[in-house]
């Protein structure tokens, strides 16, 4: 097995663990029966931390086009460290109030589930390509790197900016 095929395949087992996990705490395990006001919060701390991985991602492309590195390396881990925070945060809200229902009716329920449904799927395929876009960073195969990230950049970005959207939907018409 090449040193790739065991990376790839790396990145593929700890991506579907941490999908299996999520699948798990937000469809089958039951919410905590304890919590404070602050779970209350954490709904728009995950959008502000969506957005702000957002202006990260579009700050770090617009670092690297300019040939300044050292500036795209901190915003990109920057922007790793507040999509960790979002899950983290993420988390914490599902373990602790459980799923949350969009109450809407109408075509504004179609326009959500169509954002919520492509922000699922392709939060599925951001994980992996975020590991190992960051992997071949971190290896100096720049080439590797900059091949995913042509991928990873348009879908992190979709992905950040849709559960912004996500969190103003909920907010707007539940």
């Amino acid at each position: 097995m090449s040193k790739d095929s065991k990376t790839y395949l790396s990145i593929g087992v700890l991506s579907a663990a941490i999908f299996a996990f999520l699948f798990w705490l937000i469809y089958f395990k039951e919410t905590a029966t304890t919590s404070g006001d602050w779970v209350t919060y954490l709904p728009a701390t995950n959008a502000t931390l969506n957005a702000i991985t957002a202006i990260l991602l579009i700050l770090g492309f617009q670092f690297i086009k300019n040939g300044q590195r050292s500036a795209h390396i901190k915003t990109m881990l920057t922007a790793v460290a507040t999509s960790g925070l979002f899950l983290i945060s993420y988390v914490l809200y599902h373990h602790y109030h459980g799923d949350t229902k969009f109450l809407a009716e109408g075509n504004i329920r179609y326009v959500y589930f169509f954002i919520l449904i492509s922000h699922i799927l392709l939060s599925m395929v951001q994980v992996p390509l975020i590991f190992a876009t960051l992997w071949f960073a971190f290896k100096q195969n720049f080439t590797k790197h900059k091949k995913f990230a042509r991928w990873t950049f348009p879908i992190w970005l979709y992905v950040s900016v849709t559960g912004v959207l996500i969190y103003a939907f909920l907010k707007v018409f539940n």
